[in-house]
C-alpha cells in the first residue's frame, strides 16, 4: 500500500485555511453513562413512542425505558457477555435498537452496528472481524442470515431476537447457537445479581473505554471498523448541544438507520441526553404519514427526504392549470429572494417581505401542513443538499440546518447555525473542533470527537490519522472568512480531463439527478477529452413517456441501446447542466442496463453510489460509448474549451 504524504498544515488562522469552534458548553459528562444518568435524573414523562400492531401510537415513560435498559444490560451479563465483549445490532430503526444500544454501552460491552439491508456475506465480514459474541437481530429474516453464516464464526454463541415466534423457530445445523427472544433476555436480567449493580457497573466506564465499532460502508474495499470511545461520542453529543437549540419540549421522528453514525449520535444519543421525546417511524415508507400523526418539532434526515417533498410539490403544480403554475413560480422566486437575506439574519426589504407573506398564504403554509405543522427545523447530513431546495424549505418556514461529518468523527464536525444559515455551506466547526484546509485542498479535522483508529487496520489508520491528531477526510473544501465550510467533492472523485482541467462531478450529478427520468447518475471522463453521463433511468417515468411501449421498457438490457430512449433522456437531462462550463458538461447520456443495488455491489449500505465499482462493471460499455462519441465529434471540435 502506498502511504499518503501528510499535507502541509496551516499553523495560524490564515484566511480560508483554518477555523476553530468555540469552547464546548451546554451538557456536562465525559462518558455516555454520565450523560445517560444525568438525563434520567433531570427528565421525566414520555421519552419515546412507537406504533403498535393495532395502528395506535404507544407512549413509554423514561422510567419504563430505564428499567428495561437495566434488565437488558443485566441479561447480557447473565448470558455470559463481559465488559469489552462485542455485541452487534442487526436491525432497522426501532425502539428496541435504542434499548439494546444503551444497555450494551452501559454494560461496558462494545456495540457493533450492522446495516439490516446487508447480505449475509457482508454481515459475516463485520461479525467475524469485530469478534462479536452476541447479536441482537430484528426478526426471523435477520436471524436467518446469522444461522446461515454461524458455522464460519467461532466466537458467536448467542442471538437475541426482537420479534421471535418460538413455535416456528428452527435452528437447523446451529444447535450450539443460543437463540432467545428479547423478553426472555429481560426476564433473565431481572433475576440476575447484575440487575441491582447496574449503576455501579456503568459508573466504572472511563472516557478512553471503547464504546463502539461502526463499519464504514466505503465505496472501495472491505468495510473498516471505526473505533469510537465513550469520550468521542459523549464529546460529540455535548458539541451538538452547544449549538443546536433543542430541549425536553421537543419531539423528534426517528427513521434513518440507527446503524449509521449520523442518526445514532444525533437522533438517538443526543436526543436522549437532552430529554427530547423520540417517535420511531414504522418504516421508511411511512415517514410522510408518521410525520402527520406524530407532528414532531425536529427531524433528522438525508437530502433525499427533502428532494422527495420538493418533487411532490413540483409534480402537483405541473398537474395544475396555468394559474397554479404561475403562483408557484412567483412563490419560488420571491421565496429565494426572501431566504437569501432572512437566513443570514439580515433585514428583508418591505416589498420582498410582503411578497413572501402572500406566497406563504398561497403556497408555503400548505407545505408546512404536510410535515405536521410543528417543525422548528430539520437537520440534514450524510450527503450534499441542494442550495435551491434549502432556500425553498427556508421560505416555507421549514429551515434546514445542513451539517457535515464522518463516521470517523463521531460524526458531527460542522453544522449551520439557526441564526445564520448559509445555503450551500455545511456551517462552521462545532465547539472544540479545529478545521484546516491542506495545500491540496483536503479537509482536515482535530478534536475530541475524532476516532481512536480503525480496528485491526493499523496501516489504514496511519494513512488518515496523523501523530499530531489531524484526521484527513479525503474530501475537498473551502472555508469562508467566518469559518463556514463548503464541500466541493471527494478528493478521489475529481475528474481530470485530457486537457488537464478539473471537473467536480457532484455538482453536475446533483443537477442532472433532479430529472424525474433519473434514478442514479454518474459522470465519467477521467483523462478523456470530454465527459459522459451514466444514467440508471426511472422506469416508471420512462413508461409514462412511452405509454405505447411500456412493456418493452422493462427489459433494461435493451433499454441501454434504444436510440429513442437516449434522445428523451438527453433532452431532459442536458439542459439542466447548460449553465456549467462547456468542458464540464457531458456530451452523451448512456442508459445503464440494471439498477444500482447493494446486492450487485454498486451501492453502499447507506445507498451511496460506488463509483469505482460502476466504472469497473461497465468498463466495456463506457469505452464503446466514448469511441462512438469521439467519431461524432470532429478532431477540430474543441470540446475542452471553457466558454
Amino acid at each position: 500500500m502506498t502511504r499518503r504524504k501528510a499535507p502541509a498544515m496551516v499553523p495560524d488562522a490564515t484566511a480560508g485555511r483554518y477555523a476553530v469552534g468555540p469552547q464546548i458548553g451546554g451538557l456536562s459528562g465525559a462518558t455516555l453513562s454520565e450523560l445517560f444518568f444525568d438525563s434520567a435524573a433531570r427528565f421525566a414523562g414520555v421519552a419515546a413512542s412507537r406504533r403498535r400492531p393495532d395502528g395506535q401510537w404507544e407512549e413509554l415513560s423514561r422510567e419504563t425505558l430505564v428499567d428495561r435498559i437495566r434488565a437488558i444490560a443485566s441479561g447480557l451479563r447473565a448470558v455470559g457477555c463481559e465488559p469489552g465483549d462485542r455485541v452487534a445490532i442487526l436491525s432497522g430503526t426501532r425502539l428496541e435498537w435504542g434499548l439494546a444500544d444503551w444497555a450494551s454501552l452501559l454494560g461496558r460491552q462494545v456495540v457493533v452496528t450492522v446495516y439490516p439491508n446487508l447480505p449475509a456475506d457482508q454481515v459475516l465480514h463485520i461479525l467475524r472481524d469485530s469478534g462479536a459474541r452476541l447479536v441482537f437481530a430484528a426478526d426471523e429474516h435477520q436471524l436467518a442470515k446469522i444461522t446461515k453464516i454461524h458455522a464460519e464464526m467461532d466466537q458467536l454463541d448467542t442471538v437475541v431476537v426482537f420479534d421471535l415466534d418460538s413455535d416456528r423457530l428452527t435452528v437447523g445445523d446451529n444447535a450450539d447457537l443460543t437463540i432467545l427472544s428479547l423478553d426472555e433476555l429481560e426476564s433473565r436480567g431481572r433475576a440476575a445479581p447484575a440487575f441491582d449493580r447496574f449503576e455501579g457497573e456503568a459508573g466504572k466506564i472511563r472516557s478512553s473505554d471503547l464504546a463502539s465499532l461502526i463499519y464504514t460502508s466505503g465505496t472501495t474495499g472491505a468495510p473498516k471498523g471505526v473505533k469510537l470511545t465513550h469520550g468521542n461520542l459523549a464529546a460529540n453529543v455535548r458539541q451538538c448541544a452547544s449549538v443546536l437549540p433543542i430541549s425536553d419540549t421537543d419531539s423528534c421522528l426517528s427513521w434513518l438507520p440507527l446503524s449509521h453514525a449520523f442518526e445514532r449520535t444525533v437522533g438517538h444519543l443526543y436526543m436522549w441526553s437532552t430529554g427530547v421525546r423520540i417517535a420511531y417511524a414504522e418504516s421508511t415508507d411511512t415517514v410522510g404519514r408518521d410525520m402527520l400523526e406524530v407532528r414532531p418539532t425536529l427531524i433528522i434526515a438525508v437530502p433525499r427526504l427533502y428532494e422527495k417533498i420538493y418533487e411532490a410539490v413540483e409534480e402537483a403544480v405541473a398537474r395544475g392549470g396555468a394559474l397554479k403554475r404561475a403562483i408557484f413560480a412567483f412563490a419560488r422566486c420571491i421565496g429565494a429572494m426572501y431566504s437569501d437575506r432572512a437566513a443570514r439574519g439580515r433585514t428583508v426589504d418591505p416589498l420582498t417581505r410582503v411578497g413572501h407573506m402572500i406566497a406563504d398564504r398561497l403556497v408555503y403554509s400548505k407545505i408546512r401542513v404536510r410535515t405536521g405543522g410543528r417543525i422548528r427545523f430539520f437537520i440534514s447530513g450524510a450527503a450534499p443538499l441542494s442550495a435551491e431546495i434549502n432556500r425553498f424549505f427556508f421560505a416555507s418556514g421549514l429551515p434546514i440546518l445542513e451539517g457535515y461529518g464522518l463516521t470517523e468523527t463521531s460524526p458531527v464536525t460542522n453544522v449551520n447555525l439557526p441564526a445564520d444559515i448559509r445555503f450551500g455551506s455545511v456551517g462552521p466547526p462545532v465547539p472544540g473542533t479545529e478545521l484546516a484546509i491542506a495545500d491540496d485542498g483536503e479537509i482536515l479535522f482535530r478534536g475530541p470527537q475524532v476516532m481512536e483508529g480503525y480496528y485491526n487496520a493499523a496501516e489504514a489508520t496511519r494513512e488518515v490519522l496523523k501523530p499530531d491528531g489531524w484526521f484527513l477526510t479525503g474530501d475537498i473544501g473551502q472555508i469562508d472568512a467566518d469559518g463556514y465550510l463548503t464541500i466541493t467533492d471527494r478528493k478521489k472523485n475529481i475528474i481530470v480531463t485530457a486537457a488537464g482541467k478539473n471537473i467536480v462531478p457532484v455538482a453536475l450529478e446533483e443537477r442532472m439527478a433532479r430529472s424525474p427520468l433519473v434514478e442514479h447518475v454518474v459522470l465519467v471522463g477521467d483523462r478523456r477529452k470530454f465527459t459522459i453521463a451514466l444514467v440508471v433511468p426511472n422506469l416508471a417515468a420512462l413508461q409514462a413517456a412511452f405509454p405505447d411501449r411500456a412493456p418493452t421498457l422493462e427489459d433494461r438490457m435493451k433499454l441501454a441501446f434504444e436510440p429513442e430512449v437516449q434522445k428523451v433522456l438527453e433532452a431532459d437531462i442536458l439542459p439542466r447542466v447548460a449553465s456549467f462550463a462547456r468542458y464540464e458538461r457531458p456530451k452523451l447520456v448512456v442508459a445503464l442496463p440494471e439498477p444500482f443495488t447493494i446486492d450487485n455491489g454498486l451501492l453502499t449500505p447507506k445507498l451511496t453510489v460506488k463509483r469505482r465499482a460502476v466504472g469497473e462493471r461497465y468498463a466495456d460499455l463506457i469505452e464503446q460509448r466514448f469511441e462512438q462519441a469521439e467519431r461524432e465529434y470532429s478532431a477540430g471540435d474543441d470540446v475542452d474549451v471553457d466558454r
